[in-house]
């Protein structure tokens, strides 16, 4: 059975390592920040202590039901698991939230080696972690990657998808799935597309541009 002394070691560190890691998603603004993270961290360090605990109790004495160490642990990231679904969050076409999910995920993970007793591991795992959140956060940023945004046009029935399309192409961004609306009694026409880029645009030139269209009424662009 571990001491005493051990078990506050073991809490203690995973408070620190779990502190580091939320500290980053509080900086940046985060739902689950530094004492969500903290709190998981150490609560998953318990989880396998009190699995220590009850496995050493069926090991001395037979009267005791053997508990299989690692059960505890499941259940613990199964309910991690629902916590992280809980601040993900979908925004129009992009999706919020999944590192910060995968976060209190490793942070579960991390707490459950301290609590098995595997510092090097629990350490060496928050510090990479760390590294993916602070460092290639910037190396990220400089990925070129596709941009979704949803555009909305509205005009008199003169407006054309090919005098749309043909201005969304001279800023570099092609159109996707495209819907159309008509409302016979107005004599007006919508267009939702949805369109993706990898280069930066200038939505504001590209709205002025679309809005100096013949006939358009209205436009609008959202993420």
């Amino acid at each position: 059975m571990i001491s005493a002394q051990e078990m506050i070691i073991r809490l203690l560190l995973g408070a620190v390592l779990g502190g580091i890691i939320g500290f980053e998603r509080q900086s940046h603004g985060r739902p689950a920040g530094f004492r969500t993270q903290l709190l998981v961290c150490v609560a998953s360090v318990l989880f396998m202590i009190v699995s220590e605990y009850y496995f050493y109790l069926g090991n001395i004495d037979p009267s005791y039901m053997r508990i299989d160490p690692g059960r505890i642990a499941q259940g613990a990231i199964t309910g991690v698991g629902f916590l992280g679904a809980g601040v993900i969050l979908k925004t129009g076409l992009t999706v919020q939230g999944l590192t910060t999910a995968a976060c209190i995920w490793i942070v579960s993970a991390v707490g459950i080696a301290i609590g098995a007793g595997f510092y090097l591991a629990g350490t060496a795992a928050s510090g990479i972690t760390v590294f993916a959140l602070w460092v290639l956060r910037r190396v990220e940023s400089r990925i070129p990657s596709l941009t979704f945004k949803r555009l909305t046009v509205t005009g008199g029935e003169g407006v054309t998808l090919d005098a749309v399309s043909s201005v969304l192409r001279r800023h570099g961004a092609s159109v996707g799935n495209v819907d159309y609306e008509k409302d016979i009694a107005k004599k007006e026409v919508t267009y939702n597309l949805t369109v993706s880029y990898k280069a930066r645009v200038e939505l504001k030139g590209l709205l002025d541009e679309l809005s100096s269209l013949e006939s358009v009424l209205r436009v609008t662009i959202r993420g």
